[in-house]
């Protein structure tokens, strides 16, 4: 291949890619608009959850907990919520002080939302 066929090669790979970015961050960028949290993947709410499992480690509040996981916008109540994260959580190995965290935020907010209370 002579030299000038790959300087053009070269040339419409840089006149490619940059038309590609142009249109893609310029022209027409993704825009998202009003997206809740209620649209993250499943491994990304059960991370969520269990972000919120372990500031509960800390705060030992279960009704803070339970508005922390309604910004969701999930349907179902906080401890079904925290059950599904926990159930993906064993699912998919995560550490056992993970699933640990994920087992008493659970079990506090049932209790919480039974009207019970955390000895």
């Amino acid at each position: 291949m002579s030299p000038q066929r790959w300087a053009l090669f070269a040339f419409s790979i840089l006149v490619g890619i940059s038309l590609g970015l142009l249109y893609g961050w310029v022209i027409s960028p993704v825009e998202y608009v009003d997206t809740s949290p209620d649209s993250l993947r499943a491994d990304y709410r059960a991370d969520y959850v269990l972000m919120t499992a372990e500031i509960f480690a800390i705060e030992q509040d279960a009704g803070l907990a339970a508005r922390r996981l309604a910004l969701l916008g999930s349907a179902l109540p906080p401890h079904e919520v925290a059950a599904e994260s926990l159930q993906f959580a064993q699912t998919n190995q995560y550490p056992p002080q993970d699933v640990t965290l994920l087992q008493n935020l659970t079990i506090a907010l049932q209790l919480h939302d039974s009207g019970g209370s955390l000895p």
